[in-house]
């Protein structure tokens, strides 16, 4: 493990919210260096400082702790603690790693050796955004050293924003994990009463979900069973369809989704097309076929290219659309599909997205001649 430099993090997702790109990403350069992920805060009674939580990954995550009476600016109140940071973790020499521009107005002092922006999403174009986001990005792009994207359409789009190197990542999977799906027998407790056949989506349900895509669906194929797992965030809930045949199951752990899909007929990803939707890159795309899982998925264009293009996924514009791509999913088995499928999910993994991340990192320190440091 490398003991000289820190990794520090900036994150707008809660650590322990929902496991994605971030913590498969962060948690691997744990192994390698310190790494400090810093949430944003959280507010409260009390004097501001921070709380800390050792993670089994290995990473620090950090949630700096405001009082909800403050008058002061946020900005200002984070500058400090983040110093307090710093100062109780001695912190000397280091890399940033950004997930949100909006951490830039209380980092714009320090001095990196190194400054990365993981652009995961268009963060600008999600529901209750800060008006200030895009100029802090704008800012951000010019800054940051080296600029990673989580797809393609999101790459073409930030590459013309970018003084820096713009390299795309898309999804990766960890294919082992999901793969365990193909072999569990057993249903899990809150799903077991549920009858087939069965249409599955995990992920968050927010406005990128189109509710009134699975509420149609669900009214025309009353036979069939719409499970849905993950948080409902930024909508009300009261907005959601209720039927007899769409089932909530909440927030489910990541080590416990393979038990989930083992025993779905078709995953699903039905996201609405519009702004919000219009770079975005599942991850859960990958991880439905690592499972085993037919998938049929609204036109999102990363997952229409690659996915649809070479027939692993079924793309639906529409109810009928979609009911008929149902039927057939149903009615079929291409094990020949399969087959190539599963030589494609070979191709790509976290661990070797982490490792071309990585290499791009000492490259850019060996050009700036901050490599003297390791």
């Amino acid at each position: 493990m490398n003991q000289k430099i820190d990794l520090i993090v900036f994150s707008h997702l809660r650590w322990y919210f929902v496991y994605q790109r971030p913590q498969h990403l962060i948690s691997r350069f744990a192994q390698m260096y310190r790494t400090i992920y810093i949430e944003e805060p959280v507010f409260k009674n009390g004097d501001n400082g921070y709380s800390i939580c050792y993670d089994q990954s290995g990473v620090l995550v950090i949630t700096p702790e405001m009082n909800h009476a403050h008058d002061s600016d946020t900005d200002a109140v984070m500058t400090k603690i983040l110093q307090q940071i710093f100062q109780d973790l001695a912190v000397r020499k280091y890399i940033i790693w950004y997930y949100t521009p909006m951490a830039l107005p209380f980092t714009r002092h320090l001095d990196p050796m190194l400054t990365v922006y993981d652009c995961m999403d268009e963060l600008s174009a999600f529901k209750f955004a800060p008006p200030a986001l895009l100029e802090l990005e704008k800012e951000l792009l010019s800054k940051a050293t080296l600029v990673f994207t989580g797809g393609r359409s999101l790459y073409e789009h930030k590459r013309a924003q970018s003084s820096a190197p713009v390299h795309c990542f898309p999804s990766s999977i960890d294919k082992s994990h999901f793969n365990k799906a193909r072999l569990l027998q057993s249903d899990t407790d809150d799903q077991h009463h549920i009858p087939f056949p069965r249409f599955g989506f995990f992920g968050v349900i927010d406005e990128r979900f189109d509710i009134d895509l699975i509420d149609a669906v669900a009214a025309q194929k009353t036979e069939w069973q719409f499970i849905l797992i993950g948080p409902v965030v930024k909508i009300d809930e009261a907005t959601l369809p209720r039927r007899n045949n769409i089932h909530y199951l909440g927030p489910k752990k990541y080590e416990e989704l393979p038990a989930y899909i083992s025993s779905w007929d078709v995953a699903i990803l039905p996201f609405a097309v519009n702004e919000s939707t219009r770079f975005i890159s599942p991850t859960k795309t990958p991880e439905y076929l690592a499972a085993g899982k037919p998938v049929i998925a609204t036109p999102i264009r990363d997952v229409i290219d690659p996915y649809g293009t070479l027939g692993f996924v079924k793309i639906v514009y529409d109810v009928a659309s979609f009911i008929a791509y149902g039927e057939e999913e149903l009615a079929t088995k291409d094990m020949h599909k399969w087959q190539r499928i599963d030589a494609y999910l070979d191709t790509m993994s976290w661990d070797s997205t982490w490792n071309e991340m990585h290499h791009l990192i000492i490259q850019s320190m060996k050009q700036n001649k901050t490599l003297s440091y390791v």
